[in-house]
């Protein structure tokens, strides 16, 4: 076949234009099927054809998502993410009308972590000197303005992460309120995907168990299982004492000076 023969979609068999061929794994994509892809998939050249039928059947059932999708919070500025936080799914777009775009809806047990990478850009200023050259200031003087790129890794079988800027405008210093407005949207960013997004829930505070049968507590504190305390050295009592006042028995071995119950003193 000649450089300028004519090809054809292998997906919907129509003719490509001379500059309108989307090469894939085993064959051809036209600009228009193109376009129905997710814009999140990067592996396009990579896949077969079969493999982008798949993709496509999805992009049509998630269509259908979109329509009912319902978002109950929407954070972010430009970019927006879309929460529907009572199916547990969102959305990223920066479309005003979000539908029309049919953006990939994402269930939050999909998601893996979600990152923030501030990106500085650093260009530095100049001046010029007594014989109109253009030299570095003493000490070096730099233009600054910081990038906030939000990553969420996600397990999809159609992409591997989704990412987008924070916000179209960027500050020039960490120091300034704009700069600490997008780390906070970032942190509520995280902390509204991370605790449902498959992260191992938070530990919880260990119970403090009641001292095994063959073990004693040494009035230094230390758990023990012998009859000499592995931390001072003190012998294990016979037996559990009680408060002679009381009858309180505590459950360390060794008795404190005072009953916790009654105030008297113990054995007094």
């Amino acid at each position: 076949m000649g450089l300028f023969d004519k090809k054809f979609c292998d997906i919907c068999d129509g003719k490509i234009g001379l500059l309108g061929n989307r090469k894939l794994a085993d064959g051809n994509l036209c600009k228009d099927c193109a376009r129905l892809l997710s814009p999140y998939m990067t592996d396009r050249r990579q896949s077969t054809v079969e493999e982008i039928r798949q993709h496509l059947n999805y992009r049509e059932e998630n269509k259908k998502q979109v329509d009912n999708f319902a978002p109950t919070r929407i954070l972010g500025n430009t970019t927006k993410v879309y929460l529907d936080e009572n199916s547990q799914r969102f959305l990223v777009s920066r479309q005003r009308d979000w539908r029309e775009g049919n953006p990939d809806i994402v269930a939050f047990s999909q998601v893996i972590e979600c990152q923030l990478e501030v990106q500085e850009n650093k260009t530095e200023l100049y001046q010029q000197n007594a014989e109109g050259k253009r030299v570095s200031f003493d000490p070096p003087r730099y233009e600054c303005e910081y990038r906030f790129n939000i990553v969420i890794p996600v397990n999809s079988p159609y992409f591997d992460e989704i990412g987008f800027e924070l916000s179209d405008e960027r500050p020039d210093s960490p120091y300034t309120d704009a700069y600490r407005e997008l780390e906070r949207q970032a942190d509520e960013l995280r902390r509204a995907l991370k605790p449902v997004g498959g992260a191992a829930p938070a530990a919880q505070p260990a119970q403090q168990s009641a001292p095994q049968a063959d073990t004693w507590v040494c009035a230094c504190g230390a758990t023990n299982p012998g009859k000499f305390c592995m931390e001072c050295g003190a012998k294990k009592p016979e037996g559990p004492a009680r408060c002679a006042s009381c009858g309180h028995q505590p459950q360390t071995q060794t008795p404190p000076k005072f009953c916790p119950e009654c105030g008297a003193p113990f054995g007094g």
